[in-house]
């Protein structure tokens, strides 16, 4: 007897339009994702942009929104792949209802609503606050090296742009008195009636690149004099020691400039040197929820404590019980406004300057040396443990499990604006799984 198989017919057309709630189950995150930015969340700050009645009429303003924000959730980031999930992926179908934007659409949609993008993590953070999955108990914060959308190749040194500038003003100089004998040759064979004078494109390039070296090196130069000025208008200290060796005013020989991105900088990561920024993060204890979110060109994360503690009394109107971080956060300053703001704080020291027991004096200052003893009376049971169960996780499902590990936009301000969409699209993670 021959095997019954359920039918599988290709060219059936239907009757009925499907119903977009079955294209997939309905527990799936694309109808939760949906639902909740139709339902939920305040789009008047996108919605109120689109007054010109001319034209096609625009995909829905909160229908391209729950497909970023579904797209980021997925780890799906590039306009492309998104604009290909449209066409060839359920889920996407699921939260888009089958409209198909092209890729050129969703890329200038988030271009244009990039503030109002970042701002609807306050919105989703208070959500998650409503579904009880932050604590406010302990608050754990940590910053992550992330690639610049530039390659750390298009960087040059203060250095060698001045080399640079003085080798292809040059050539250049050259190659204009070159072309100026060439023409007069010419004019002498051919006649008057052809220019001969147009620059070629080989030439152009070079040109470009000249100007390129000089807007870049002018950069540093007013940044040099800016802080020169600035340390000069503090009250002046005698310190001791050696005179710098570098005169005040003038950018340092080492220091760099990215002609692709300028704001993003070299820093160290995991797989060496790289063109990045520092992604920062506070995050609770409780579910894994981001609280705050920083970004900075700098590496060090020093600066970015005590505004990722005021972030997060901003965004929740609380401020947490426990701080937690690594030794790039502390320092006698921000150990200082953390007691100000009589907040619990768990800071490693880093490596200690001499051996125990030593008769030189221990590296840091008093409150740093005694947050180095505090942590070391509590041995393992300090609370500075919590640290990498809480905050390194998140991490690792934003790079890893999600695969964000490069910026698709440059400049610094549109960058932070992308680092606040991927921490809304992980709170919403947390929420529609909760």
């Amino acid at each position: 007897m021959a095997k019954t198989f359920r039918p599988w017919d290709v060219d059936q057309a239907w009757l009925l339009p499907a119903s977009i709630h079955d294209f997939v189950p309905p527990e799936h995150p694309a109808h939760l994702v949906r639902d909740v930015v139709r339902g939920e969340l305040d789009l008047a700050a996108i919605v109120s942009a689109y007054e010109e009645e001319r034209g096609q009429p625009p995909y829905h303003p909160a229908m391209m929104v729950a497909l970023l924000l579904y797209a980021y959730s997925r780890g799906v980031y590039s306009s492309r792949q998104i604009a290909r999930g449209c066409e060839e992926r359920l889920d996407f179908q699921a939260v888009t209802a089958l409209n198909r934007p092209d890729f050129r659409t969703i890329s200038d949609f988030r271009k244009r609503h990039l503030p109002a993008l970042a701002d609807l993590f306050k919105q989703v953070l208070r959500l998650c606050r409503r579904a009880g999955l932050v604590g406010f108990g302990h608050v754990a914060l940590d910053g992550t090296k992330i690639k610049a959308n530039a390659s750390k190749h298009k960087a040059m040194s203060y250095g060698r742009m001045v080399e640079a500038e003085d080798e292809l003003a040059g050539e250049i100089a050259a190659w204009l008195e070159r072309a100026a004998a060439a023409d007069a040759a010419e004019d002498a064979e051919h006649g008057d009636d052809r220019r001969g004078d147009e620059v070629p494109d080989w030439m152009r390039e070079k040109q470009k690149r000249l100007e390129r070296i000089r807007a870049a090196k002018g950069e540093l130069e007013a940044e040099a004099k800016a802080a020169a000025e600035a340390k000069a208008a503090e009250p002046q200290r005698y310190r001791g020691g050696r005179k710098p060796k570098h005169p005040p005013g003038i950018p340092k020989p080492r220091a760099q400039r990215n002609f692709t991105d300028p704001d993003s900088q070299i820093m160290i990561g995991r797989d060496g040197f790289i063109q990045a920024y520092n992604a920062q993060a506070a995050v609770d204890g409780h579910r894994q929820i981001i609280l705050a979110h920083r970004l900075s060109n700098n590496p060090d994360d020093h600066a970015a404590l005590v505004p990722l503690v005021d972030g997060v009394t901003a965004n929740t109107g609380r401020k947490p019980t426990e701080i937690s971080g690594d030794a790039g956060f502390c320092s006698e300053a921000n150990l200082t406004e953390l007691g100000a703001r009589n907040i619990r704080a768990y800071l490693a020291t880093g490596r200690a300057g001499h051996p125990a027991g030593s008769a030189v004096k221990p590296k840091g200052g008093p409150l740093v040396q005694a947050m180095r003893a505090k942590l070391k009376r509590a041995g393992y049971r300090s609370r500075y443990r919590l640290r990498k169960q809480i905050v390194e996780p998140v991490f690792g499902q934003i790079k890893q499990a999600r695969g964000f590990r490069q910026f698709l936009l440059r400049g610094i301000n549109k960058v932070a604006a992308e680092w606040a969409l991927v921490c809304t699209a992980h709170n919403l993670s947390k929420l529609i799984t909760a």
